[in-house]
């Protein structure tokens, strides 16, 4: 019997990685390491800011997702700990 299985998940733990990108991306645009080969082919400079701003606004996305998420635990763990109280 043959069995597959797939599983797409979404975590603010990515943002690192993309944050490693577009730090390694800005590093090489500032130099224009590469560059010319692209805009050879007919791509503008303009498209690579547009694409560094892309993925800073992920990255900021991503925190804000991550720092919302650590408010709402934190006000949960609150809540039992008045619980608790309550019950001595």
């Amino acid at each position: 019997l043959s069995m597959a299985s797939t599983f797409i998940g979404n975590s603010t733990s990515i943002q690192e990685m993309f944050r490693r990108v577009s730090e390694q991306f800005t590093a090489m645009f500032r130099r224009k390491a590469f560059l010319h080969w692209y805009t050879g082919e007919g791509m503008d400079e303009m498209e690579f800011t547009e694409a560094e701003s892309n993925m800073n606004d992920l990255v900021s996305e991503y925190q804000q997702y991550q720092d919302a998420t650590a408010d709402e635990e934190g006000e949960y763990e609150e809540e039992e700990e008045e619980e608790v109280e309550y019950q001595d």
